[in-house]
């Protein structure tokens, strides 16, 4: 079995999203604008569920975990692509693409199933709201954000290595503005079989299997919300589901965007262009997502700044 250690190629080229080097700056400029945004917005929704006990609820904890996968997963790939266009340099080295593959596959695959495991969440919630603490309780929650970090862990780590046995002869431009598995393996000389079945078989398991989840919970949700009498009633419960599909509904079609639009034109350079939604636009709007209508959110912020004021301004107050 030929090994990647063995390949000709130390590194590669990140050919990015413009070629254009009078327009680099702008590039530069828009990308660090939306990364900052993106990591204070998260830490932002982190803050207030750590700072609020009223916010220490299942609902909440997942919100927590969704914002802290969101800024690694922009991490992965931002900084290295800012790096780049600072330095006009488009070069990645071998191990370094491998550990992007790696961590990027790791925080996609939980972005999903935490997005699941928010739907099973509020399906409880709403169906069962008498039990809905003691079937959601500590040690499930715990247990379920426990369980998707191995699962994904696993799964991140069984791709690496199945890259690791791919060599690379010629090709060694990534028609990307980071290392992404598919583009990777498409670039391999030798053979991809294997490592495609893999491939599809976890997209299918750990991307396909959670919507068919969220589908299922929100089915049982609104068949629940239509036996409520009260308009009030309806409009509440669904409120509490409102944000989450929104996030739902952004993340599942702009991937499923990127990847019909990427096998309807065979463009790379516009699949490029188009994976910046899920990997950059969706992971900087969840926070104003779930805090814009979010009262909770909003209060225990409020009140964590208040809380902050130095003490000399609140006496001469």
């Amino acid at each position: 079995m030929e090994r990647g250690n063995d390949t000709q190629i130390s590194e590669f080229l990140l050919l990015g999203l413009l070629e254009e080097p009078e327009l680099q700056p702008l590039l530069f400029g828009l990308f660090l604008s939306m990364y900052l945004i993106t990591v204070f917005g998260n830490l932002l929704i982190i803050l207030a569920v750590g700072s609020d006990s009223h916010l220490h609820t299942p609902m909440y904890f997942f919100l927590a975990n969704l914002s802290f996968v969101d800024i690694c997963f922009t991490s992965t790939t931002i900084p290295k692509m800012l790096q780049n266009t600072q330095t006009q340099s488009k070069v990645i080295t071998y191990k370094g693409c491998i550990m992007q593959i790696y961590f990027l596959i790791v925080f996609a695959v939980l972005d999903v199933l935490l997005l699941s495991v928010m739907a099973y969440d509020r399906y409880v919630a709403i169906c069962y709201p008498l039990h809905y603490t003691v079937i959601m309780n500590p040690r499930l929650c715990g247990l379920l954000v426990l369980v998707s970090w191995i699962m994904c862990i696993l799964n991140s780590l069984l791709q690496s290595l199945m890259m690791l046995r791919l060599s690379f002869c010629t090709h060694f431009q990534i028609p990307h503005f980071f290392c992404e598995l598919n583009q990777m393996i498409q670039l391999a000389c030798s053979d991809t079989f294997l490592n495609n079945l893999v491939m599809y078989f976890a997209a299918v398991l750990l991307a396909g299997g959670p919507f068919i989840g969220i589908l299922y919970s929100y089915s049982k949700i609104v068949s629940s919300i239509l036996g409520i009498s009260s308009a009030q009633g309806k409009y509440k419960a669904f409120s509490t589901c409102a944000s989450h599909l929104s996030v739902v509904c952004l993340f599942y079609c702009t991937m499923l965007g990127v990847y019909l639009s990427s096998a309807a034109t065979h463009s790379s350079h516009s699949s490029a262009v188009a994976s910046v939604m899920y990997t950059v636009i969706t992971p900087m709007l969840n926070p104003f997502i779930y805090s814009l209508r979010n009262r909770d959110i909003k209060r225990a912020l409020k009140t964590f700044f208040v809380k902050e004021t130095p003490r000399g301004q609140l006496s001469k107050d």
